[in-house]
């Protein structure tokens, strides 16, 4: 009987809580209805304006001497003095001497070569002025006519003689001369191959020099990009000045920026096969207050090119679908405008065409 009751009571504790529950959502004011507001979306853009662009194309290359050459000297002997800056790293000027060669057995010459000259002329002397007296003699009919054409072929012997002398002793002049080899323009030694003491032979390398004036460095360009450098094919030689492109090299070394400003003064005649590179070769010519870049420094290298009118540079993020960009019309929406691209350069492009000034780009 009491578990009865203890049921009944729980069912209606239940059946109330319920029935209160019920009356609580059915009593529940309904919450106000708001209509959603149009958001708008926030974009970067840029305003389109058309102008005048100077292409640069972009390179790298190492600075190489402008003039090297084997220094070797004409005659043979033994080293007797050598300059102090005929080591590596040394630097010289034009017609300085670097070297000295033992010129004893040259003077010899020399001098043996002297007194040779002085007995043919005096033979040649003695040989016009009998010359001359049997031409006199002939006149008053003294001598006979084969005594005079002897003395002829005496005379033009002697002259012969005397001349062949002449060009003997300057020649051993000359090789006296050579004795003291001499820096053919000023710049600084490669490496060189001599000490004092030893025996060296015409012809034999002794130093390897460059010259320190001007320096080049050669730049690959792909075949594509030589029209932004306005070089049409079969330009070969030395450019002129007055169009010869601009150049800019840069580099970082020992910590520090340097920059040299250059010509492009030539093209290689070659186009490479394999890489379809063609060299362009820019030089930068000693400069007041700032050294020559040094020989083997890898630096790259900005080439002023043409210009270009009409054009409108954007990021190369701006670009969509290969050739379309994001236009922002009056509207304020976005379309697709298909564009003409002239070139990428970079995080940059070139548009050339399908825009016009004022169009706002999305960025």
């Amino acid at each position: 009987m009491k578990t009865f009751f203890k049921a009944l009571i729980v069912g209606a504790v239940l059946v109330g809580a319920g029935f209160g529950a019920f009356v609580l959502v059915v009593s529940a004011p309904e919450p106000a209805k708001l209509e959603p507001s149009e958001v708008a979306t926030a974009v970067r853009v840029t305003t389109v304006a058309r102008k005048l662009v100077q292409m640069e194309v972009r390179s790298q290359g190492n600075v190489e001497p402008r003039v090297q050459s084997d220094l070797v000297p004409e005659v043979s002997g033994r080293v007797q003095w050598m300059s102090p800056n005929l080591v590596a790293g040394g630097a010289f000027d034009k017609n300085e001497i670097l070297l000295k060669l033992d010129d004893r057995d040259y003077r010899s010459t020399v001098e043996r070569n002297q007194a040779s000259v002085e007995r043919r002329r005096a033979e040649d002397e003695h040989a016009r002025f009998e010359l001359g007296r049997l031409e006199e003699l002939v006149k008053k009919s003294l001598t006979s006519q084969s005594n005079l054409e002897a003395a002829l072929r005496t005379q033009r012997i002697a002259a012969a003689t005397l001349r062949d002398a002449e060009i003997a002793l300057t020649q051993a002049q000359r090789d006296l001369w050579r004795t003291e080899i001499r820096a053919p323009y000023g710049g600084l030694i490669r490496t060189e191959k001599v000490d004092v003491g030893q025996f060296i032979s015409r012809g034999q390398a002794i130093a390897s020099i460059y010259a320190s004036d001007a320096v080049e460095v050669r730049l690959p360009v792909a075949d594509a990009q030589l029209a932004f450098l306005d070089l049409p094919l079969g330009t070969y030689g030395e450019l002129a000045a007055d169009v010869a492109p601009d150049v800019v090299l840069t580099t970082r070394y020992g910590g520090r920026e340097y920059q040299w400003n250059g010509k492009v003064v030539r093209t290689e005649a070659e186009i490479d096969s394999r890489s379809r590179m063609v060299n362009v070769v820019a030089r930068i010519t000693h400069q007041t207050g700032q050294p020559l870049p040094p020989i083997g420094l890898f630096v790259n290298a900005a080439i002023s090119g043409r210009n270009v009118d009409g054009l409108v540079a954007l990021p190369r993020s701006a670009i969509r679908n290969q050739d379309e960009v994001l236009i922002v019309d009056g509207d304020s929406r976005m379309r697709f405008r298909k564009v003409e691209l002239f070139r990428f350069d970079g995080d940059q492009v070139f548009v050339s065409g399908g825009l016009n000034d004022g169009d706002m780009v999305n960025l």
